[in-house]
């Protein structure tokens, strides 16, 4: 949530800084703004879409080499105009735009306001734009300094980007719990949230860490001290990611093309990591953690959202084959209700972007009380890829549309995969049934492009149940959790309420509101419960609701009870998940677009979650 984008160079700024907002429209946000210094400051902002920045700004000076641009997902104060960044000191000097939350705000403002400084909007941000000139000014000290002493006076979270109208070659950020990375050109310097904005000029880069404040400097000049004033060395990676995966390939949305990508995102997943034909897994971080992983005592999934699903399923797979204890906790509960954690334990931390806040500080917890880290990441260089002691990425490529879809896959696949290594390793299921599974998980890819090519039976569906108020997803067991995903998938981007529920847990409550006018999804696809699946469609169907089943292939039985029936190719059970899911993110992508929904940016949602 929240998108920051800066340059510092000899090209005009402005089209950069516009280019590059669009470029992070995904991570969420309400308001928009850049800030141009070219002899005086300019700063625009506009509540509303990128693209109503721009309308607003036209036949405006836009001229400047220097600038930066933010997307705000609003926190302190409404979204309007006034509260939507950059954000201007009390006396114009100097420009800041901020990701996250400062969590003394209000105390630092009584303190500024004491002493002259105005505040003319309802944001945290203004605060720190303050205190950081009153440093300077107080201390004359450069503009630098006046940032790492300022931040020493901050509780919270920040990723910064300053601009000093005196100071017009320079530009100073520092991050902290938030993410900020520097693209290094020639003769020229990028900031920005992620890697997005910046791909298309430079792919080299410096993740910047927490507590570490960049000076980046016209003469080509980068600096980096902690926020304790020591020297630190900037680590230049590659960055690894192509532009045509930002762009929408002829698809309307980004939702639908990386639904349409996951045959190619799960096999990417899996290449160069399964050989069925030889009977083998190999994944780099599980083989150098591969004796405390056999040992440990206890598993902890930790991930929000969708990857909380995604470590749901992986409970089921790593009780069932590798036969280990696993807990699976939302990242956001677990720092605040003080658990039990050891140096026995090993914490899997799940999430797409990396740098999901409630994720970030679940680990350090965890770190802290002596357990392993196992990152399940998809974004290189992320924050939670650089804290993991170990960990594997899920090369599903940049994901766009807020609500994850290919993610969620490659998160399954990848948890397949070191589930079924485990239990080879500790001998818990037998060679047979191990080159079985693997077989069938090279499969997955082949099987997924299956369903897709039944989007038009899906579309019709949609069309029957789109003005449904509330619908009521069913499973059992390796499908329970593909009925939460279900069910989440049609709240983020449909505004229908849904709820996942396992299919047994109906009579103990929801089947109080099935009617004529429920649709229930039920994954159908089990074989281990498959007549109870049968009952729970009877006990529906006698309420007079209406049933959309998941099947397998010929599955005649159920195909006569359902109303509607969406068949899937059959795999071994501990599989399913991937090949079951597939046709409901497409039932809730165009549930939602013959709703007239924003499918790619639902409202009040933002992509990378980085604050608490």
């Amino acid at each position: 949530m929240c998108g920051i984008v800066a340059y510092l160079g000899n090209k005009q700024a402005y089209p950069i800084l516009i280019n590059g907002l669009k470029r992070l429209e995904y991570r969420g946000y309400d308001s928009a703004g850049v800030a141009l210094l070219n002899g005086t400051m300019n700063v625009f902002k506009k509540k509303g879409k990128v693209q109503d920045l721009v309308d607003s700004i036209e036949n405006k000076s836009t001229k400047g080499t220097i600038g930066m641009g933010h997307t705000r997902w609003a926190t302190h104060g409404k979204p309007d105009d006034i509260n939507a960044h950059p954000h201007i000191s009390t006396s114009g000097k100097l420009v800041l735009v901020h990701n996250g939350i400062i969590e003394n705000y209000a105390i630092l403002k009584e303190a500024l306001k004491k002493i002259g400084h105005v505040f003319n909007t309802e944001t945290d941000t203004e605060v720190l734009v303050n205190l950081i000139e009153e440093v300077q000014k107080t201390d004359k000290i450069s503009l630098e300094e006046a940032v790492r002493v300022a931040l020493t006076k901050v509780t919270g979270a920040y990723a910064i980007v300053v601009m000093d109208k005196d100071e017009p070659n320079k530009l100073v950020a520092a991050r902290k719990s938030s993410p900020l990375v520097v693209g290094i050109g020639d003769d020229e310097f990028y900031l920005a949230s992620d890697g997005t904005p910046i791909v298309e000029h430079t792919r080299k880069v410096v993740y910047i860490k927490d507590e570490e404040i960049v000076t980046l400097t016209r003469a080509g000049e980068m600096s980096i001290m902690s926020i304790s004033n020591e020297k630190q060395t900037p680590f230049i990676q590659e960055l690894e990611m192509e532009i045509e995966s930002l762009e929408k390939g002829g698809y309307d949305y980004f939702m639908l093309k990386e639904i349409n990508e996951q045959p190619n995102t799960i096999r990417e997943c899996i290449r160069g990591r399964l050989n069925a034909e030889e009977g083998w897994i190999k994944l780099s971080g599980v083989d150098n953690m591969l004796n405390k992983l056999i040992n440990a005592q206890r598993f902890i999934f930790v991930g929000c959202g969708t990857s909380w699903h995604a470590g749901l399923i992986g409970e089921y797979l790593f009780e069932d084959l590798a036969r280990v204890s696993v807990e699976v906790e939302y990242a956001s509960e677990f720092r605040y209700r003080n658990p039990i954690i050891t140096d026995k334990d090993i914490v899997f931390a799940i999430s797409q972007s990396g740098e999901t806040a409630d994720t970030l500080a679940a680990i350090q917890l965890a770190k802290e009380r002596g357990a392993s880290i196992y990152g399940v990441v998809n974004v290189v260089g992320s924050s939670i890829a650089r804290a993991a002691d170990e960990g594997s990425y899920i090369h599903a490529g940049p994901e766009i549309g807020v609500a994850s879809t290919k993610a969620f896959t490659g998160q399954v696949t990848l948890l397949s995969m070191i589930a079924l290594t485990l239990a080879h390793k500790k001998g818990t299921i037998s060679n047979a049934y191990y080159r079985q599974l693997i077989t069938e998980l090279e499969l997955i890819p082949q099987k997924v492009g299956e369903v897709l090519k039944i989007e038009n039976q899906i579309k019709y569906i949609a069309k029957e149940i789109q003005d449904a108020p509330n619908a009521l997803y069913l499973g059992r067991g390796y499908n329970f959790p593909v009925a939460l995903e279900g069910a989440l998938k049609l709240k983020e981007i449909s505004y229908i309420h849904a709820e996942g529920y396992p299919a047994a847990e109906m009579k103990h409550g929801p089947i109080a509101l099935i009617d004529e006018n429920m649709p229930v999804i039920v994954m159908a696809t089990n074989k281990s419960a498959y007549e109870k699946i049968i009952s729970n469609i009877q006990e529906v169907k006698a309420r007079g609701g209406r049933v959309i089943a998941i099947i397998t292939e010929d599955d005649k039985e159920i195909r006569e009870l359902a109303d509607y029936s969406i068949e899937i190719p059959e795999t071994e059970e501990p599989l399913t998940p991937l090949i079951s899911v597939i046709p409901l993110q497409l039932l809730s992508y165009h549930i939602a677009l013959l709703r007239g929904c924003n499918v790619d940016q639902p409202r009040n949602l933002a992509k990378s979650v980085t604050v608490e």
